[in-house]
């Protein structure tokens, strides 16, 4: 295993010489000359790091930078992998208490399924129900719209327009590709959104239909799916997001009347808080993962790396290099972990790679259970994980009835592991 560690500042201003370092458990060492404590992973692990002089660079303050590779007497291993994600992506507890805060703290969440999106959240907050998620959505706290990559996501107003301006490039070109593949009129689209945008003025609130009815007493015709690129297009133009939910139905408002814009990040700047937010809220991760995660380019994402690789660590596990942040404590290994995730959840939806985190003794087996859980087209069911591995998928056959279905033959024991999780599944919905 091979974390970098940032930095150690001596005390009184001593320059170290050649100095002989021994790392024990909790970051405590032994020395000759008495140094604070350095910004590193809590691991509960030894490590040993000989230094020598010509490893060291000093700053006017004498602070000590370490470049050399600080090796731990044992790699990292999957099971410990998963358990960090679970801390990381808040499910094996944490101190937040309302949804927007969720949202916040994991960047973004994919929505294009706003059912199984609200239990993402829901699940993460324990005494959570339906009603307080829809409040956060119906009072603007949390935004629905495309963001990142072409799809729906979940992402508070305070961090929509930065967001939003550091994607919008590469996903407007997108929808306007498609309008031209399938032949649309962009001069149509192009007169409909101004009428669109007039429709919504006020802070109105219109489902897709009442949209749709008002373009056409504007002499616009629109069917669904020419109706569906309008608001797709004046979505991409920032002109309007999802408000307010009507009884089952989403509404469509003005982006900047719902969630006006308080600030305006350079695009380093937005670089670095995504690759912060990321690798923060869904590490251990890979470059590779943020950049499919992010929809950002490779170099890119390298750029957003470099800004942030003060605060974050690497280890090598399974032949990759995963990213997270230098301050992790060891999350407890005593309880397992049994969860009803939902469909596109993003322990598994914000990974290019998730061969970690799915069940089997073999490279074949688990790629049969993947496709149980995640089709070739992209859809991914409800899961069933424990601790951090997916070993079935779950159904909501009414709001008090989940039906369960296990990859094998699971132990009685093991099955009832997952009896409050339906219990809190069914409390959510009901």
């Amino acid at each position: 295993m091979f974390w970098m560690l940032n930095k150690l500042t001596y005390r009184n201003n001593e320059r170290p010489g050649n100095t002989s370092i021994t790392f024990h458990e909790h970051g405590a060492w032994k020395n000759k000359k008495q140094c604070t404590k350095p910004r590193r992973a809590k691991y509960n692990r030894k490590l040993i790091c000989k230094l020598h002089p010509t490893d060291l660079m000093y700053s006017g303050k004498f602070e000590l930078h370490l470049r050399k590779i600080i090796q731990f007497d044992h790699p990292m291993n999957t099971s410990e992998l998963r358990r960090l994600r679970l801390h990381n992506q808040l499910l094996s507890g944490h101190p937040l208490k309302t949804p927007d805060a969720i949202v916040a703290w994991m960047g973004a969440m994919q929505a294009q399924a706003p059912d199984a999106a609200k239990w993402a959240i829901g699940t993460r907050l324990g005494t959570a129900t339906l009603k307080e998620v829809e409040d956060a959505l119906n009072t603007g706290k949390i935004i629905r719209t495309h963001i990142l990559r072409p799809t729906w996501h979940f992402v508070t107003a305070e961090d929509l327009h930065w967001m939003f301006d550091l994607s919008n490039p590469r996903l407007k070109p997108v929808y306007i590709s498609y309008c031209r593949m399938l032949g649309l009129d962009e001069a149509l689209i192009t007169r409909a959104i101004p009428v669109l945008e007039k429709a919504l003025a006020g802070g109105k609130h219109l489902t897709k239909p009442e949209i749709g009815n008002f373009l056409q007493n504007e002499k616009i015709t629109a069917d669904t799916p020419l109706l569906n690129l309008i608001i797709s297009r004046a979505e991409m133009e920032g002109i309007l997001c999802n408000g307010r939910i009507q009884g089952s139905k989403q509404t469509f408002t003005l982006r900047d009347e719902w969630a006006p814009r308080k600030q305006t990040l350079q695009k380093d700047e937005a670089l670095e808080r995504l690759a912060r937010k990321y690798f923060t809220s869904h590490g251990p991760a890979t470059v590779h993962d943020f950049a499919w995660w992010s929809g950002l380019s490779l170099t890119e994402c390298r750029q957003a790396i470099d800004a942030i690789q003060s605060d974050f660590i690497c280890e090598t596990v399974n032949g990759r290099i995963f990213r997270m942040k230098n301050d992790i404590q060891t999350p407890p290994a005593n309880d397992p972990s049994a969860l009803l995730l939902p469909s596109f959840d993003e322990f598994v939806v914000s990974y290019k790679d998730r061969s970690e985190i799915i069940c089997g003794t073999s490279e074949t087996i688990r790629n049969t259970h993947y496709g149980k859980v995640i089709t070739k087209n992209g859809l991914f069911s409800p899961i069933i994980t424990l601790n951090g591995e997916i070993i079935g998928s779950w159904k909501k056959i009414t709001a008090k009835k989940i039906a369960l279905a296990f990859f094998e033959k699971t132990p009685k024991k093991t099955q009832e592991l997952f009896s409050p999780e339906i219990k809190h599944l069914e409390k959510f919905y009901s």
